[in-house]
């Protein structure tokens, strides 16, 4: 079973916050459903460094992530430089992971 695919099927649910962030068994049952690359950074945020050819590649990319992220209604930081973009995924509101964000980094795999 392709856990990843399935993730990337749902659709990201916009937090209102008074939800606590995901912590250790909950947010490693996620993460082990994520495609290579990604890291969990200090049970805080996703990041993940998508490597180009080229600038414009990678400004590609970030308008694709952008237009997705409109679509989603949850949107990551972009670091975008020559032949690469870090992309860090975390919910603001409650400064922590929810499966949304997880949610949208098997979506941006996809792209």
């Amino acid at each position: 079973m392709n856990f990843h695919c399935d993730l990337s099927k749902k659709t990201c649910i916009p937090c209102k916050g008074g939800v606590p962030p995901l912590k250790g068994e909950a947010l490693t049952q996620l993460y082990q459903q994520l495609g290579q690359g990604w890291k969990v950074v200090d049970e805080h945020h996703l990041e993940k460094e998508y490597r180009f050819k080229n600038f414009k590649e990678a400004l590609a990319f970030t308008n694709k992530i952008g237009a997705l992220a409109e679509h989603e209604g949850h949107h990551p930081d972009l670091l975008l430089s020559y032949g690469k973009v870090i992309l860090q995924l975390w919910t603001h509101k409650i400064n922590g992971l929810t499966e949304s964000d997880f949610i949208m980094a098997a979506k941006c795999d996809e792209v």
